[in-house]
């Protein structure tokens, strides 16, 4: 009995877990919703400016994009990242990381972030103008030629892109990229027309296609944006949604000048995309989409609440970053602190139980750097979590071994009192007072241990460091499945089981873990009812293959977690003379 309450208290314990991980986003949509809803202040008439999208409305055609050419693009070559930027349309469309493959396999392309308009993926940044209303100005777009005062855009060599509208206009972007994955961008508009000239700068992240989002519940993977202090996270699907009902946009919000400034993007379960205004700067992030033959157009944008003034004779400019690349945490606390970017360190989706879960990448993190290895750092966190748990443990397994010696005289009881669950139940009660036994002592300790085991699987599923983190032997990526398989002999036959069916897939680190979980129960009493104790004994089987298709990290962890758990009880019981057969009357003196 003791065990089985044990069980249903770890299974209740994670599924609110799980359900408060669910549906709080949720929640917090709704009141960012309203927020949006209620502070968005109105732009004067006749100042209005144009949507941010150089996509045609429902039911017309989009004006064509020239095809790229190798001489229109710019180069990039910078210590993280390479690629170039179209001329045309001034679009920043072609981005791979160095450090970064697709998969741990030799040969494996470097990852991509950023793809032009004519690939599979289109994926790109752009930055721009538009006219205020009423106003007769030529502003660049999409197929405007610009040209470069550099042949290459380098950490050392910064660029200024420039078109002349040929009617007193001069339009700048002057680009710079650090040794990561941050570019500063400058936008400037010089003016010869003899009058002054108003218009909108803005910026956006356009993504036409609908990625395959692979982090599930656990990772949150579409638009995001931290406006005037506030988060913003809404799946593609809904923004699909909500982009019907309103005209092609989901959601806005508007960003006050402050101290630290907002930001707006789309993110993946590794990777970002980001434009951050400047934290000086009234603007209004909105998410928009826009359906067409394919997968539609989302899009991310910033756009000044009021237009820029540039007077005659005159150059007004406005900064801004974009950032595209890989989310490293220390990184993007990095980029916080020195650009002063509100909560961007919340591209990382460590969830609402953030407080605990970044604490213990803090410390795995430190621990891979003191020890070359993350699966090194997983046992040697186990070991810390488990000796500052030990003074619970001890009550937990004197409570179950209290529990062992008591079986036969519960069982007794039952017996007695078979038709009678009233009359059972009373003197089951007076049996534990008369003992000194508290049946739900021994679940208090592993009820506390649930959030750690939570957080931990939340850290290898949703932060870049696991990912492709070796162990040893087979085990080339922790925060993936084990690839050992036992229906193929493991690789012995040429073929993958797990393709008929996923359950087919059962590695050898799970099938570790039902052996630990089994060692488990022949140390603890077993369930006095025998449908009870059948339904245990299979438990190991269940949980085997549930966690084989969970990165290999979790389990292994688990693996670890269970025989340390085992020791303990073991020593503990031996120091108390609770493993042998002395009667209960005597232990409970």
């Amino acid at each position: 009995m003791d065990n089985n309450r044990l069980f249903l208290a770890v299974a209740l314990s994670v599924a609110i877990l799980v359900g408060f991980e669910w549906l709080m986003p949720k929640q917090s949509h709704q009141a960012l919703l309203h927020h949006a809803q209620t502070t968005t202040q109105s732009t004067p008439a006749g100042d209005a400016p144009r949507p941010v999208t150089d996509l045609a409305p429902p039911g017309t055609q989009p004006a064509a994009i020239p095809a790229p050419t190798h001489e229109a693009r710019l180069p990039i070559d910078a210590d993280k990242v390479q690629g170039s930027i179209d001329l045309v349309g001034a679009r920043l469309d072609d981005l791979v990381l160095r450090d970064y493959q697709e998969t741990i396999k030799a040969g494996s392309p470097l990852v991509r972030v950023l793809e032009p308009q004519d690939q599979k993926q289109p994926n790109l940044v752009q930055l721009g103008w538009s006219a205020a209303a009423g106003g007769n100005v030529k502003v660049p777009d999409s197929a405007t030629l610009w040209t470069a005062d550099q042949p290459k855009l380098t950490p050392t060599t910064p660029v200024t892109l420039s078109w002349d509208n040929g009617a007193g206009l001069v339009f700048q972007i002057a680009l710079s990229v650090d040794r990561n994955y941050m570019f500063t961008v400058e936008q400037r508009v010089r003016n010869s027309t003899g009058q002054p000239v108003s218009l909108y700068p803005w910026s956006r992240v356009s993504r036409s296609y609908t990625p395959q989002v692979t982090g599930g519940y656990l990772v949150h993977e579409g638009p995001i944006a931290v406006v005037d202090g506030r988060m913003e996270e809404m799946s593609y699907t809904s923004l699909k949604s909500k982009a019907a009902d309103a005209g092609g946009t989901g959601w806005s919000a508007n960003q006050t000048p402050a101290a630290d400034g907002g930001w707006a993007g789309i993110t993946d379960k590794y990777w970002l995309t980001a434009i951050i205004p400047g934290h000086d700067q009234a603007t209004t992030a909105s998410y928009r989409y826009q359906p067409n033959e394919g997968a539609g157009t989302y899009q991310v944008d910033f756009i000044s609440q009021a237009p820029v003034s540039v007077p005659a004779g005159g150059t007004v400019s406005t900064s801004s970053h974009v950032f595209a690349g890989a989310k490293v945490v220390h990184l993007l606390e990095g980029y916080q602190s020195s650009l002063h970017i509100t909560d961007f360190w919340k591209a990382v989706d460590f969830g609402w139980f953030a407080f605990l879960t970044k604490p213990i990448f803090y410390v795995l993190d430190w621990l891979n750097t003191a020890l070359g290895n993350f699966g090194l750092a997983l046992l040697a966190f186990t070991l810390i979590v488990k000796t500052l748990f030990f003074p619970l443990a001890i009550k937990q397994f004197r409570s179950m071994g209290k529990m062992k010696l008591l079986a036969p005289k519960m069982t007794a009881v039952r017996e007695r009192h078979k038709g009678d669950p009233m009359a059972m139940n009373t003197e089951m009660m007076a049996l534990y007072k008369q003992e000194g036994v508290n049946p739900a002592s021994g679940c208090l300790p592993m009820l506390v241990q649930v959030p750690v085991f939570w957080c931990l699987y939340k850290d290898l599923v949703v932060t870049i460091e696991m990912r492709h983190a070796p162990f040893f032997g087979w085990i080339r990526d922790l925060s993936e499945p084990d690839p050992t398989n036992v229906f193929n002999l493991f690789g012995l036959i040429p073929f993958d089981p797990a393709v008929l069916a996923p359950i087919l897939h059962l590695g050898v680190w799970p099938i570790v873990l039902g052996g630990t979980m089994l060692l488990m129960q022949r140390m603890n009493p077993p369930p006095p009812d025998p449908m009870q104790a059948r339904l245990f004994q299979i438990m190991p089987l269940i949980f085997m293959f549930v966690l084989a298709r969970q990165p290999a990290g979790l389990v292994i962890y688990y693996c670890w977690n269970n025989l340390l758990t085992v020791s303990q009880q073991w020593l503990i019981q031996r120091r108390t003379h609770l493993g042998g057969s002395r009667q209960v009357s005597t232990v409970s003196r």
